[in-house]
């Protein structure tokens, strides 16, 4: 069976009511319903399939399941080279924020070094969703034992007003808030971010249970 066929098999039409709320900007009809557990499953079984390498090559896929079934099988990948090869070739052709949001691929904790580089370059993409992963890959590897001051700049240097972009920024800076608060403080008290972006990450810094009750006190009155 195909990758698509499987994924017909697993649909679920009330699921895909949700789904087809939940992204908005793609066509309805390129989505069939499918959870996440079940199109893990499947892309796992896609990866340790003969047919991997074509499946990874036929670009673009018709159905939003098969870019994530896709882009789950890129975070499969254990060398560091290839990955980021399957990674570019994927990038332009996500058109939605889950897309964008659900893989991380594993080989990227173990190669900061080698990452980083790449990193600054989807930040800096004009595509909104390349940038969006860029800054996600930000906050998911570098907010920890490899963070710099200076990757708080990095997180909001695109220009771009689209709004899925400004949301990732603002996720990136209250997830700082919660794990880099002294430096990530500073940024907002200095107001370098725009006044919507800088509200929205206060926001939700309020709304997650990882910033202390003490720096919540704070944080309020920089709203």
């Amino acid at each position: 069976m195909t990758v698509y066929e499987k994924l017909l098999e697993a649909k679920d039409d009330q699921y895909r009511a949700f789904q087809t709320r939940l992204v908005p900007n793609i066509p309805a009809e390129s989505i069939l319903g499918v959870r996440t557990p079940q199109m893990r499953r499947i892309a796992k079984e896609a990866f340790e399939s003969k047919g991997r390498d074509e499946f990874l090559r036929s670009l673009p896929h018709p159905c939003y399941e098969e870019n994530l079934v896709h882009f789950f099988m890129i975070a499969m990948i254990k060398d560091f080279d290839e990955c980021i090869r399957a990674v570019d070739a994927f990038l332009p052709y996500v058109d939605c924020w889950p897309l964008s949001d659900q893989a991380t691929p594993k080989t990227f904790r173990k190669n900061h070094e080698k990452l980083l580089p790449h990193i600054r370059r989807w930040i800096a993409s004009e595509h909104v969703y390349t940038a969006r992963f860029g800054i996600r890959m930000l906050m998911n590897e570098f907010l920890g034992e490899d963070f710099r001051e200076e990757y708080l700049a990095l997180a909001s240097s695109n220009p771009g007003g689209d709004y899925y972009l400004k949301m990732m920024v603002a996720w990136y800076f209250a997830t700082a808030l919660a794990k880099q608060y002294d430096a990530s403080v500073k940024y907002i008290e200095q107001k370098k971010l725009d006044e919507w972006t800088r509200k929205k990450a206060v926001q939700k810094a309020l709304e997650s249970y990882r910033v202390s009750g003490e720096h919540k006190e704070y944080l309020k009155s920089l709203r």
